[in-house]
């Protein structure tokens, strides 16, 4: 009896009884150990390989417009920057390598538009983000018929580029126009043609610019400020804290991200502008308003230098890439310090 009962006490681990059970075998009545080894990975399950092609599917239909009008040209516009390309049918065209690229370096026609452009470009930008920001904080408030104030906002917003391009020709009219109209009520004096002046034409543009653009900033902002939560706003109330050092600590840090992607995007968006200071100036006077688009597309359909224009383009897509490689940068930085 001690003997069977001793045996069946000492198990695999027992030092004075029994086998180790290090080979999967126990002593008398043992069971084999359990191995916890993983088994060979075998084939993904046959839903999620249909689900994977399923969504690819799906994919298809946004993704081949996007090849076929947003890569293809581009890879196009590329190979054609390294060409002489020029309009006429039975002209041949030669492959010339970075020759458009090395007389671009040396163009100051283009540099000055290129100017002009950054000019243009944070010229719209910051004055629109600023007046944007305070018209969300506004329409964000309890106010009377604020439904309607939002709906008037957002009204430039719906209107087309060319329609708010001849709405403006028409205020800037200089024997018509409501601007100098108003000028000569007043007794302010007798107006000017704002349009057409060396000096007035660029700030003219960029105004149109800021209330063309501004209804998009002031949306975008207000969905933020809507998605903060009032508790904080109370909180800090309650703390003492003024209207300034509640927008400083609660609102701005919650709307943040959402003022630098708008911004990021306005920016490039205001570089590529080309309709409004088309139908506006065309360019003039004086190539004062010629932004890099309209040079490029002067150079294109007006001289027929399609090679060249095409180098023109991809100076500016490369000053746009880095642009948008800094605010991703930024906003991955932003991330992981969250």
């Amino acid at each position: 009896m001690t003997s069977v009962t001793a045996t069946k006490r000492s198990g695999p681990d027992d030092p004075h009884g029994g086998h180790s059970g290090r080979d999967g075998h126990g002593g008398q009545g043992g069971r084999p150990r359990r191995s916890w080894r993983p088994g060979p990975s075998g084939p993904p399950p046959r839903g999620k390989a249909f689900g994977d092609r399923a969504a690819w599917f799906l994919v298809l239909p946004a993704l081949i417009p996007i090849l076929i009008l947003s890569v293809g040209p581009l890879l196009y516009g590329i190979a054609l920057a390294f060409t002489d390309a020029q309009s006429g049918t039975t002209r041949s065209t030669q492959w010339i390598g970075t020759l458009n690229f090395q007389d671009l370096l040396h163009d100051t026609l283009f540099w000055d538009s290129f100017g002009i452009g950054l000019v243009w470009a944070v010229g719209v930008t910051v004055p629109q983000f600023l007046l944007a920001l305070g018209l969300a904080l506004l329409l964000n408030q309890n106010l009377r018929l604020r439904w309607l104030a939002r709906a008037l906002a957002i009204v430039p917003w719906a209107m087309p580029e060319v329609v708010v391009g001849i709405m403006w020709r028409l205020v800037y009219n200089p024997d018509a126009g409501i601007l100098n109209e108003t000028i000569r009520d007043l007794g302010l004096g007798d107006g000017r043609d704002w349009l057409t002046g060396l000096a007035t034409a660029l700030p003219a543009v960029i105004l149109v610019g800021i209330w063309a653009g501004m209804p998009q900033t002031t949306v975008a902002l207000l969905a933020g400020l809507q998605n903060t939560p009032r508790e904080l706003h109370e909180a800090a109330a309650l703390d003492g804290a003024g209207a300034w050092r509640r927008f400083r600590t609660v609102t701005w840090p919650a709307i943040k991200p959402i003022a630098l992607a708008i911004s990021a995007l306005n920016l490039i968006w205001n570089f590529n502008s080309f309709a409004l200071v088309y139908v506006l100036t065309s360019g003039g006077p004086g190539g004062r308003t010629r932004l890099p688009m309209l040079f490029a597309y002067e150079e294109a359909f007006r001289y027929g230098q399609f090679g060249y224009a095409a180098a023109m383009g991809c100076v500016m897509v490369a000053v746009i890439s880095v642009l948008l490689a800094f605010y991703l940068v930024g906003r991955l930085r932003g991330g992981e310090d969250r």
